[in-house]
């Protein structure tokens, strides 16, 4: 290897290394890494240049939380999706994988998504059923997945969910899974005996039940005005706040690895920070874009998700938990479906939940956040890529920007300003929550390991396939 050459040539940047600072330098890349930070370009041979123009490159985003394989199989939605993060400078997506089987059956998912993502991918294997807790030990030891996610809010009357599609079939699948205290607390306990951390989706179903019955027969099933605020009733924060304080207490049991996923309300934070204080595990918290910039007063049905969108009160304490350390991370949660799907028959309770959004995290986060004046850039690079590595067991490899880390990088340009519509998205999804919103700051630039996967809103298509299933360590 000559110290002087390389691939790939990335000059006049302004890095934003995390817990650094921004270095205004040239990037030398080798081998899909990065081979070094050069001021001077004096004799550099480089086979590919990009001249950053004193835009500012960030460490890849890691979207810790996608959904994709449930709508469409995983052969073609790995496709369609990866493409979208790519559009988003997304490098690294986590997708959560919801089987019925057997987790020994993942590799059949593995194998037909391994030619068709753009960017790379791991994955967080959903816990659905009694007997695939025994399966964790294999997916750690044997496979190098080393999170594994509880549906807490699964259970009885509302225990119903779509699962992931075996490869070439298309027809939806909904099953029933019934989650109790006692298996929450088994999966926690033998995740903790491997070493894996575990992905909590907290809400209590006893409580959301309730609640919905009584909506139910109050509105009556043909409610035809969307009313988020009827839907945030039905799963209210003290919801959350009840199994939050549950498994918290199960992870002190067993000094276990927490992450909390989605998070968007203020008496849920608040809950999360007392269980921390309380010590003997360790507890990690995730929200999403749309926590941040829309409300329960958001007049459409495509605002539907779980956890419901909150207050405005709640939104700036997401907010004010982002910028002082007490979120780690930001997550999409992004759902790959069609408009025509999400709506259902129309009213309030036949409505699917969730939306598409990986390719609108770090734009949103760029806009609303740094472009506001709400969050710095340098923040914004820890809670999009820097944490998620550390606590995924991604890091060094990924979310930094530092020699022989993998050359994932996003080249930003804060002053473009561009409308939100599916065709910019390139997702399967032909809508998005974000449909016409302006927003100013967004990608330029997509590289994966060393290749230029996007750049300036167009995707390679010969990049399907550099995609590469990554190994978690944590």
């Amino acid at each position: 290897m000559k110290q002087n050459s390389c691939d790939l040539l990335i000059t006049d940047a302004k890095i934003v290394v995390p817990k650094v600072g921004i270095v205004e330098s040239n990037i030398m890349i080798e081998g899909g890494r990065v081979k070094a930070f050069q001021r001077s370009l004096d004799s550099i041979q480089a086979s590919k240049r990009i001249n950053a123009q004193g835009k500012y490159v960030l460490p890849g985003v890691i979207d810790p939380h996608v959904h994709y394989g449930v709508y469409t199989p995983i052969e073609e939605a790995a496709k369609t999706e990866s493409r979208s993060a790519a559009i988003g400078g997304v490098t690294t997506m986590m997708r959560m994988l919801r089987l019925y089987t057997s987790y020994h059956d993942i590799r059949e998912q593995m194998d037909w998504g391994r030619s068709s993502h753009f960017v790379d991918y791991s994955i967080h294997p959903s816990i659905l059923k009694r007997d695939q807790i025994q399966d964790i030990r294999y997916l750690k030891k044997e496979l190098g997945i080393g999170s594994v996610k509880i549906y807490t809010n699964l259970d009885k009357d509302v225990g119903r969910i779509l699962v992931d599609l075996e490869p070439g079939t298309h027809d939806l699948v909904e099953r029933q899974v019934n989650i109790d205290d006692q298996m929450v607390s088994d999966i926690i306990r033998e995740a903790s005996t491997q070493g894996s951390i575990v992905l909590i989706h907290a809400e209590d179903p006893e409580v959301c039940s309730r609640i919905e019955k009584k909506n139910r027969t109050l509105t009556g099933p043909f409610r035809t005005k969307a009313d988020l605020k009827i839907w945030s009733e039905c799963r209210p924060p003290r919801s959350e706040v009840r199994a939050i304080n549950k498994t918290g207490m199960l992870a002190r049991k067993y000094g276990s690895k927490l992450y909390f996923v989605h998070i968007g309300s203020r008496l849920a934070l608040d809950s999360i920070l007392r269980e921390r204080e309380k010590g003997n595990s360790n507890i990690y918290t995730e929200t999403c874009p749309h926590y941040l910039t829309h409300t329960d007063e958001f007049p459409h049905l495509i605002g539907k998700v779980v956890p419901p969108l909150r207050t405005k009160e709640d939104t700036q304490s997401i907010w004010s938990g982002l910028v002082n350390g007490v979120i780690d991370t930001v997550g999409s949660d992004h759902v790959a479906n069609k408009l025509s799907i999400k709506l259902g028959g129309g009213d309030l309770w036949s409505a699917k939940a969730g939306f598409p959004g990986t390719a609108t995290l770090l734009p949103v986060m760029l806009s609303k956040g740094v472009n506001e004046g709400r969050i710095s850039l340098e923040r914004v690079v820890e809670v999009t890529s820097y944490n998620a590595a550390k606590i995924f067991g991604l890091y060094p490899r990924k979310g930094t920007i530092e020699r022989w880390a993998d050359a994932d990088l996003v080249i930003v340009d804060l002053n473009l300003t561009q409308k939100v519509t599916p065709e910019v998205l390139q997702s399967y999804s032909d809508y998005s929550i974000y449909d016409r919103w302006e927003l100013q700051g967004w990608p330029i630039c997509t590289i994966v390991r060393g290749r230029v996967i996007m750049e300036n809103g167009q995707v390679d298509k010969n990049a399907c396939g550099h995609g590469k299933f990554i190994h978690q360590a944590c």
